[in-house]
């Protein structure tokens, strides 16, 4: 059992441009390949930083408005330069918050989500751009098959990590909707099935009707 790693979702072919690449040629190259940002590398192919179509629509942000109708806008002075800046170094974000190829969806995804990154440079050991990883790249993890994400927790949940015969619980996927059913040797084991199922790359949701054989004991003493 294991999680997608970024390596096998990342771009490997990456658009970039250098620190002195202009405004204009930055601005087609995000047209005529249909992107929204490009890193910024070194001479050593190590990114600097991300420029985005919101970092070039900065300079269009800070323009006095002609008809007089709209006021200039208050941009904080980092800000400002950048809105004046007319070279990739002067543009972009930086510093580039960077992955590595060997990490999980799962630790791509919490940095996208702390740093507030809509993508992530990827870098080799030594720092040198490798790939790119986007939002949508991390979300293919949810096109998988239901078939496969039930087969995965069958055989790699139930079966390897839990010892559970697999034919002892009936698991229905649809959509990446998981639904368990039927009964455990034991009363904890429910949550930590549950949990585990929820980790599988493409689960949605998980629902539970799970029991255990002295609950289902006492249900039938009772009956």
């Amino acid at each position: 059992m294991r999680h997608r790693i970024v390596g096998e979702l990342m771009t490997s072919a990456v658009v970039h441009v250098r620190p002195d690449t202009g405004f204009k040629e930055i601005a087609r190259l995000l047209a005529e390949h249909d992107i929204t940002a490009v890193p910024v590398l070194d001479q050593e192919d190590r990114p600097l930083g991300l420029v985005s179509e919101a970092d070039l629509l900065l300079n269009e942000a800070a323009q006095e408005d002609p008809a007089g109708l709209l006021l200039t806008p208050d941009l904080p002075p980092r800000e400002r330069a950048r809105s004046r800046a007319t070279t990739a170094v002067g543009l972009m974000t930086a510093p580039a918050v960077c992955a590595r190829p060997e990490w999980t969806v799962v630790e791509a995804a919490r940095l996208m989500q702390s740093e507030r990154a809509k993508r992530l440079p990827v870098v080799d050991e030594a720092g040198r751009l490798v790939g790119i990883v986007s939002r949508s790249d991390l979300l293919r993890v949810f096109l998988r098959h239901d078939t496969a994400i039930r087969e995965e927790i069958r055989a790699e949940v139930l079966r390897r990590v839990l010892g559970i015969d697999p034919d002892a619980l009936d698991v229905q996927v649809h959509n990446g909707r998981v639904t368990l059913t039927g009964t455990l040797d034991h009363h904890g084991q429910a949550p930590v099935v549950e949990r585990l199922c929820r980790s599988v790359d493409g689960v949605v949701d998980v629902t539970s009707h799970l029991s255990h054989r002295t609950e289902a004991a006492a249900l039938h003493r009772v009956g």
